[in-house]
Parts: C-alpha cells; structure tokens; sequence
C-alpha cells in the first residue's frame, strides 16, 4: 500500500532520514519506535507530504503522494496538537472533518458517539474551545477524528502519550478492532503497547531502518532490551 524507495531528509548538513527502502503493507499494524531524533515523526510528516523530502519518494497505492491528493480520501492521521482548530468545540471540529469526506453533520456525530468509552464523558456536550482541553483530551479528540471517513490508512504519532492508563489500554483495543482490512501505522516510546498491539515493529535509529521484524519474530523483553543501554 505503501512503498517508500531512496527517501532521504536532510536540514543543513545533518542527515534525519535516509531509508532506501520500505514497505508498508494492508492490513498491517506497524510500529515505528526509535529514541528521541530517530526520524520517526519525520518520517509520518514526508508520507503525510507535510515536509518535502531531500530526495527519493513515497507512493500510496502506486501514486506519488507529493504529485497527487487522491491518497488524502482514504488516509486519517494525527500527530500533534496542529492537526486542531483551537477555536472550535470538539463537535464543531468533528463535524469540519465530517465535511471534508462528504458527510452530514448527524452521521458524524452517530460515528463518534461510539467511542464515548474513550471520551470518558469529557468530550462530547463539553462546551469548551478545543486549545482549553487538557492535552489527554486534545488526544482523543484528534485520534477519533483521524478515523472519520472510515480510512483505510491510519497514522498515528504517540498515540498513548498524555492518556491515564485507563484510556491507553482503550486505545489499544480500539486498534485493535479497527485494524482488520487496514493499515495502520503508530509511532510510540511505550514498548509495551507497541509489543502487545503491532503485528509488525519498525525500528529507526538516527534515520536509518536498523531492524524490521514481524512481531512473532521478536518478543517484548527482546525488544525492551535493544534499547537498553549497555
């Protein structure tokens, strides 16, 4: 679904992405982890065509994503808190990313309702601005909205930061459930959740790809001890 080939990122004279080769295919949970300034939200942002790449490329299904928007009407992503319109209510903003796949303001609520679990009653009905959220609210309300419009490529960056441990595990299972016939890519510091919910791990390292392996190739205290310091 997704191929990237010879995708390099470079700010000055410093190098924070050089990937020859990778593929993300449908129906694949894969995590993307790596330590502070391994190039793992570059990376969201270049397939996102949110920064333009040094050099090489990156196709979903087949066309070149800084050539075309057509990827954009199957693909939900949410990586910080830009991806918001502060002035806007949650549902207000709900309803602005209904719009955008063709939908009515009733079936996009009927959508998000299912997800009250996750919301915990702090998020529909709340009458504040989306910038006075706390920052776990802020979450919630940018990783449902990334599913709206039912998209068939889903990426998420730190998508268990800032959330009680409650609602972490509530969004595991919510990948979980949403990920049949999908793609899904999450970038994460909790190896724990990235263990237990990928089907897949990406590891990056200063930019570069040093391991991708399916999950049954590697388990959780193997994976916790790669980043253990020596």
């Amino acid at each position: 679904m997704i191929e990237i080939k010879g995708l390099r990122k470079i700010y000055g004279r410093t190098e924070v992405l050089n990937i020859p080769e990778l593929t993300f295919e449908k129906g694949e949970i894969i995590g993307i982890v790596g330590n502070n300034g391994a190039g793992k939200t570059t990376l969201f942002s270049t397939m996102l065509d949110l920064i333009e790449t040094s050099a090489g490329t990156i196709t979903s299904k087949g066309q070149d994503v800084s050539k075309t928007e057509d990827w954009k009407k199957y693909t939900g992503a949410f990586l910080d808190e830009g991806f918001l319109i502060g002035f806007l209510r949650s549902e207000e903003y709900f309803e602005f990313i209904g719009k955008l796949h063709n939908l009515t303001p009733s079936s996009t609520l009927e959508f998000v309702r299912q997800f009250e679990m996750i919301f915990n009653g702090e998020i529909l009905g709340n009458t504040k601005y989306i910038r006075d959220l706390s920052k776990g609210n802020q979450k919630k309300v940018g990783i449902v909205s990334a599913l709206i419009g039912d998209p068939e490529l889903v990426i998420l960056d730190e998508p268990f930061s800032n959330l009680d441990p409650s609602t972490q595990l509530r969004i595991r299972g919510l990948i979980n459930d949403y990920s049949a016939n999908r793609t899904i890519l999450i970038s994460s510091h909790d190896l724990n959740h990235i263990a237990e919910v990928c089907t897949r791990i990406v590891i990056l390292d200063h930019g570069k790809v040093v391991k991708d392996v399916q999950k049954s190739e590697i388990s959780k205290e193997a994976l916790v001890e790669f980043f253990t310091p020596a």
